[in-house]
């Protein structure tokens, strides 16, 4: 059963344990490290990538078909609205992705003009990982607001696994930019908070009409597809650590469709 009657409150629930909550657990052993293993930060890195990318696929995409087969749409018309809305997703993070200026710990900076690299490398880095944490918010937020146990609870999960060693590699990485390890571990529990803005506005777009549910859990699909595709897996096949890489997405996947499998019972 989900958590309350209310697809809201649930929605912002989740998002908050699935992002400020585990956000701030993995950044704790940050205060205790000098630095991350690289290959093993690495390994960590892809198996987010897998989680996410089952998360997106059994707790996003398909139940995007089948509440529009509920609704009253054919098979070949709910696959192809949930591909569009796939598309759209994707679409709207690679406009953000290009448009608002952000700093990777690997690929330097991105986005914006020139006059945006006058922001503070912080706030930079900071903006990056708002734009990976406000789509994986919405889709949680969406997902618990479906009333569905199974969708709910799998995206709760794949979300929240990717999100302690992704708190983890934040505060470490900050701190090896020069910052004191309370800042950093302050910081990387902050950015977890984006995402509970995303479960709001994934909550308040059920509210507003059950009939966007579909399309909603299909465009947070694609933004979380993006993220995967042009974030996380390149920036893990370019310090010789390929073959790691892969085995640890491979990990992410089994054991996120493993969980959604069961749960979804």
């Amino acid at each position: 059963m989900p958590l309350t009657n209310d697809p809201f409150t649930n929605a912002v629930a989740a998002s908050a344990i699935a992002g400020f909550g585990a956000t701030t657990l993995g950044a704790v052993p940050a205060f205790f490290l000098k630095r991350l293993n690289e290959k093993l930060n690495n390994n960590l890195l892809s198996f987010a990538a897998g989680v996410m990318l089952a998360a997106t696929v059994f707790s996003l995409l398909l139940p995007s078909i089948d509440n529009s087969k509920k609704q009253g749409a054919s098979t070949t018309s709910a696959v192809l609205q949930t591909i569009i809305f796939l598309f759209v997703g994707g679409f709207t993070l690679w406009l953000i992705n290009e448009f608002i200026p952000h700093e990777h710990f690997g690929k330097g900076h991105e986005g914006g003009t020139q006059d945006a690299r006058k922001l503070r490398k912080i706030w930079l880095f900071v903006i990056a990982i708002a734009i990976h944490n406000f789509p994986e918010g919405l889709s949680v937020g969406v997902a618990n607001g479906t009333g569905e146990f199974g969708v709910g609870l799998g995206a709760t999960l794949g979300i929240g696994l990717q999100n302690i060693p992704e708190g983890l590699s934040v505060a470490v990485a900050l701190h090896s930019q020069g910052y004191s390890k309370k800042y950093a571990f302050g910081i990387s529990a902050l950015t977890g908070l984006v995402e509970i803005f995303g479960g709001a506005v994934g909550g308040s777009v059920i509210l507003l009409s059950s009939h966007v549910l579909p399309w909603a859990l299909a465009f947070a699909g694609g933004a979380m597809l993006f993220i995967v595709s042009d974030e996380i897996i390149p920036e893990t096949h370019r310090k010789g650590f390929e073959n790691g890489a892969t085995f640890s997405l491979f990990v992410g996947f089994g054991l996120m469709m493993f969980l959604d499998a069961v749960f979804a019972q």
